[in-house]
């Protein structure tokens, strides 16, 4: 299992999220989704987090929150453990990211992007300010097949 971060950064009733266009083999091509990256070697996964935003977005996190694993399974693609975070603080401005275009999107009108089914799941959870849980995500194709929240 691949081990990555994910992060949504907060600002102003807004969530900072990557439109995935630029990468040619990529399982969220086309989506819509927070930041992150994989771990590099030896890496803890709050390093991982400070280490891709500050690759992806120019921004340096200074107030970040664990929110929960997920599990994500998809035909034909690695499985990862996403490691979520919240992000509140930070400093620096944005800068272009190489792996599609970042943009400022309003909480209530995220929904309507183009997303995984299972991203909205934990939306509402990160929304909902639930303390911490683990969701599992099965996809054949884009369709979600199974869902698990513990």
């Amino acid at each position: 299992m691949k081990l990555t971060t994910l992060c949504y950064i907060e600002k102003d009733g807004c969530y900072l999220m990557l439109h995935r266009t630029k990468k040619k083999c990529d399982v969220n091509h086309g989506k819509w989704i927070g930041v992150g990256g994989k771990f590099e070697l030896g890496e803890m996964p709050e390093e991982c987090l400070l280490r891709e935003v500050k690759e992806e977005t120019g921004l340096t996190l200074t107030q970040y929150r664990f929110r929960g694993i997920l599990t994500f399974m998809a035909d034909g693609w690695e499985s990862e453990y996403i490691h979520l975070y919240t992000a509140s603080a930070f400093e620096g401005s944005l800068t272009e990211c190489r792996e599609g275009e970042l943009a400022w999107i309003k909480k209530d009108e995220i929904e309507s992007l183009p997303l995984w089914e299972g991203d909205k799941i934990f939306l509402r959870l990160l929304n909902e300010d639930s303390g911490y849980f683990s969701l599992k995500l099965k996809y054949q194709n884009d369709t979600l097949t199974e869902v698990k929240l513990l």
